[in-house]
């Protein structure tokens, strides 16, 4: 089994992705600032045959806990501030951009000055490298270049990041993820919240694609390249079945409320009085391919919103 460093542990992804891991047996050690340990200390107690433990590392400091890099087998970056945290100010947009290059330029130089045997360092980035659809609406793929807006740039300097590691002869993998579906919070809960009291809300015309993927589906992306080495290169983590936002929100509603449910057009203008800027990227729409993946061989265990819908509303007993 494979010791496995994880940057952004702590948050929606890198607690669901650390439970798989130690559940498979792989040793993982969390990068933390001391944040978040209590959140995810039951991933402890849950993992199966691994085990999760954590390790110190400060960004502004370009520091990283003695021994942790030579542990190493596998590097996993996922560290970033949320997107969709807290409005966009300057202030705010500099974070979002700052957290990620800068993590992503502390993890080469860790590598570039330690000893190690890291196969490969394994990186989120996101779908907003690719800007709005094009009239035809093709899906944007893996050649497709970087958008020139607010996210577009902040995923290329994400991705250029960490782009030295391929010149260390190790592996390099990039995901650009889509919006992740998952119960314990992120986009799918916001989407949750009106519906609960009957409202099932839709943002602006309704007519813009959202390109998502299953939390499970998305770890298990992460997991296929720790065991297959044949996974090189940038890959774009998304479903094969993009849906409109007004599909999305009604089939969430019928799983959640049947019939008992009013749907509710929300005026652009008001998400922008809301949301200000943000309002842009939650009113694009994107369509985003996931052929590469796929031809990868790998399959998806929610391929469809259907099927993803049904296990994230399925309620447990």
């Amino acid at each position: 089994m494979s010791t496995v460093v994880i940057t952004g542990g702590s948050g929606l992804i890198g607690t669901a992705l650390s439970s798989q891991l130690a559940a498979k047996g792989h040793e993982v050690i969390i990068l933390s600032r001391g944040e978040g340990r209590k959140e995810t200390a039951m991933v402890t107690a849950l993992s199966g045959e691994g085990k999760v433990t954590y390790a110190s590392w400060d960004i502004s400091k370009q520091f990283i806990e003695p021994g942790v890099i030579e542990k190493a087998d596998f590097i996993i970056h996922l560290a970033g501030a949320g997107v969709a945290d807290k409005r966009w100010s300057s202030k705010r947009k500099q974070e979002i951009v700052d957290s990620r290059v800068n993590s992503g330029r502390l993890l080469v130089k860790a590598l570039q000055e330690t000893n190690n045997t890291v196969k490969a360092v394994v990186s989120a980035s996101g779908i907003g490298w690719y800007g709005p659809d094009k009239a035809a609406a093709i899906p944007f793929v893996e050649t497709d270049p970087a958008d020139g807006a607010f996210l577009g740039e902040t995923c290329r300097l994400w991705e250029e990041a960490t782009e030295a590691v391929t010149s260390m002869v190790k592996r390099r993998v990039v995901f650009r993820t889509g919006l992740v579906f998952s119960k314990e919070g992120g986009a799918l809960a916001e989407f949750r919240k009106p519906i609960q009291f009957g409202v099932a809300a839709i943002l602006g015309n309704g007519r813009q694609v959202v390109s998502w993927i299953h939390i499970d589906d998305l770890c298990r992306m992460f997991i296929k390249t720790i065991e297959d080495d044949s996974l090189n290169g940038i890959y774009n983590a998304v479903s094969p079945q993009p849906a409109t936002n007004r599909n999305l929100v009604m089939e969430l509603a019928k799983k959640m409320r049947g019939k008992f449910f009013i749907p509710v057009y929300v005026p652009s203008f008001v998400l922008k009085l809301m949301v200000g800027e943000m309002s842009i990227e939650v009113l694009k729409s994107t369509t985003v391919s996931c052929s590469k993946i796929k031809q990868a061989g790998f399959i998806f265990q929610y391929p469809t919103l259907e099927s993803a819908l049904n296990a994230l509303t399925k309620k447990t007993s």
